[in-house]
């Protein structure tokens, strides 16, 4: 058997990195895919590798030199490269596909070794590599029968996204017998190249070969073994997070995108907070309805959208605004403070973040559990001179809950010392207690001191929105707020969802009432596991404390890349401790995870 590779491409979308190179020089964690790709086949013993060069192709030759491959390789020179397609560069090899068995490869793939075993292992002898589709995934897909036999390609111009469940995307990795090439491919290239020229892709000749009676080929597909294709910066970045060899690498890769983890669709991400019971699909099939009203027209401005939040909330329009996600209000109303100012650690980092430190005062709970109470907070914060306090409620992490009634007593305090007080209750829905929001119009008015912050992406599920609310009696500084932030600070797609969002409120009540049930059973279910310690919450996650001896960050790391699962560490949060923070998810994901702790902390 031996391997080919066409490697005459430019590379364009890759801009400067190709501008003196082709696109396989590009290096991925500091070595070329070239180079890794060759190393790879090297561990195949081929009878010898096929590599069709064509833009820069005398610096691949010289570097390729230089890698000591013992494999014995030839060249072919593609001198029309920026004047043809992969077609014409396969057709250049053409009667070396008719020589014996061919691996068949472009050169802008980069993959673990399980997937080139895959294909070799593989007892059929004529194959293409498909995986199942994902959102990140571009070009030629195929339609498999049960049998693997291809059903159909489906090129980029005749893809539909309503049958995309029904997809699966080519890997650009083939099996060719050398019968296939010599009886089916290569007569069929040069009838194509001969009736359509040769700016053509080689996968429409295997487009049609599968629509004869016998067409021989089949698709073998892939089982969560990584690839990934190479074509612009973008795609770049990915792969070096997803095929770096040093797990914190890969760990400070992931953990800073901050997100965005649908370009990962075998991870499973309990370190975001979300609703995993919210939104119904009636809600998002009445979204996808209007969804090119939304993408093409403009959102209304921040009038407009504070009157929805506050139809809601049942509040006054004047005493709420929507911002951009929460985040985008926190920022604009920490600005807004002056003098020293309140906050309990750990919490959300991003109000402490957003002030200086010269000027904040920390309350940090004296007890295991950081857990704490308003009487803490009062007898605490009372003999300080801060202006304004911060509380999170239910914190976070640690999912400490102070009860409404007791909140009111907070206020009042706050009211007589003359103190503003921010209440993040972002994470209030998920308590077990009934009609504890602080959103109230009555609330509010009598207190003007009072500014109640709220996340909608968290507590309804829909972070790809960016929505949330700060509403206030300060009618003056949420006045200044609606100037501070942009006119049309949200999309039309978060506009609309807070049109119709009332409509869905018991479809929210039957979710709360099963993400409660839901946290209850993980959080028994972690508590047997050996090691860990359960922190009461009463939010959508757990934090949990793990025993002596057990790293939270080894932890990380192995259930990252052993099991694709991300979690977060609390080590910088909790001065070195051992804490975990786990997102309550649905029950398959709960159990997913629960399983990867089980071996890992029970079999120590």
């Amino acid at each position: 058997m031996q391997g080919m590779i066409l490697a005459a491409g430019m590379g364009k979308r890759l801009k400067e990195l190709t501008q003196n190179n082709t696109k396989c020089m590009v290096k991925v964690n500091g070595v070329t895919l070239i180079e890794r790709m060759l190393r790879q086949l090297e561990a195949q013993n081929l009878s010898r590798i096929v590599i069709v060069v064509g833009y820069e192709g005398q610096k691949l030759i010289d570097f390729i030199a230089t890698l000591g491959i013992k494999t014995p390789i030839v060249f072919i020179d593609n001198p029309i490269y920026n004047k043809t397609n992969n077609i014409y560069s396969l057709a250049l090899a053409k009667d070396w596909l008719c020589k014996e068995d061919t691996l068949l490869f472009e050169s802008d793939l980069i993959f673990e070794d399980s997937v080139l075993e895959a294909l070799v292992n593989d007892p059929r002898d004529t194959l293409a590599l498909v995986d199942k589709f994902e959102s990140w995934m571009d070009g030629t897909c195929v339609k498999l029968s049960e049998d693997d036999s291809i059903e159909s390609f489906v090129p980029g111009k005749k893809f539909k996204f309503n049958e995309i469940k029904e997809y699966y995307k080519t890997v650009n990795i083939y099996k060719f017998s050398q019968h296939f090439s010599v009886t089916h491919y290569v007569p069929f290239l040069e009838a194509y190249q001969s009736a359509l020229g040769q700016n053509e892709y080689y996968e429409q000749v295997l487009r049609v070969i599968t629509m004869l009676d016998e067409p021989v080929i089949k698709g073998k597909r892939l089982n969560g073994q990584k690839w990934y294709e190479i074509d612009d910066i973008q795609d770049l970045d990915i792969a070096e997070s997803i095929f770096t060899p040093d797990p914190d690498d890969k760990v400070r890769r992931l953990q800073g995108r901050y997100g965005g983890y649908w370009r990962y669709p075998k991870l499973l991400d309990f370190c975001y907070l979300v609703n995993p019971y919210f939104p119904p699909k009636k809600m998002k099939d009445e979204l996808r309805a209007n969804f090119d009203t939304l993408l093409t027209e403009y959102p209304s401005g921040m009038r407009v959208n504070s009157l929805l939040a506050a139809k809601n909330f049942g509040v006054h329009q004047e005493n709420i605004l929507v911002g951009n996600g929460a985040a985008e209000l926190i920022k604009s109303l920490m600005e807004r403070l002056e003098g020293k100012v309140g906050f309990i650690r750990p919490t959300f980092d991003e109000y402490p973040n957003r002030y200086n430190k010269e000027n904040s005062v920390y309350f940090v709970p004296d007890n295991h559990d950081y857990a704490y109470t308003a009487d803490d907070l009062m007898a605490f914060f009372g003999n300080t001179d801060i202006s304004t306090l911060i509380v999170v409620n239910p914190d976070n992490p640690s999912g400490n809950y102070i009860p409404k009634k007791d909140v009111l007593r907070l206020v009042d305090w706050a009211k007589q010392k003359g103190i503003r007080l921010v209440i993040d209750e972002s994470f209030a829905d998920f308590a077990d207690e009934p009609d504890n929001t602080l959103l109230d119009e009555h609330i509010l008015e009598a207190n003007p001191h009072l500014y109640v912050m709220k996340s909608i992406s968290k507590s309804y599920g829909v972070p790809g929105l960016r929505l949330g609310v700060l509403a206030s009696g300060d009618v003056d500084t949420i006045a200044w707020m609606k100037k501070d932030v942009a006119i049309w600070n949200i999309n039309s797609f978060g506009e609309f969802y807070m049109q119709i969002e009332e409509k869905y409120k018991k479809d929210y009540a039957a979710a709360l009432v099963k993400i409660r049930a839901e946290r209850a059973r993980f959080a028994k279910e972690l508590a047997s596991i050996k090691g860990i310690r359960v922190i009461p919450s009463q939010a959508n996650y757990i934090m949990v404390e793990l025993e002596d001896g057990i790293s939270p960050k080894e932890l990380l790391k192995q259930l990252l890349i052993e099991e694709d699962i991300l979690i977060k560490e609390l080590t910088t949060k909790t001065n070195g401790r051992n804490y975990l923070r786990l997102a309550v998810r649905n029950t398959e994901d709960n159990d997913r995870l629960l399983a990867a702790l089980r071996k890992r902390l029970e079999n120590r």
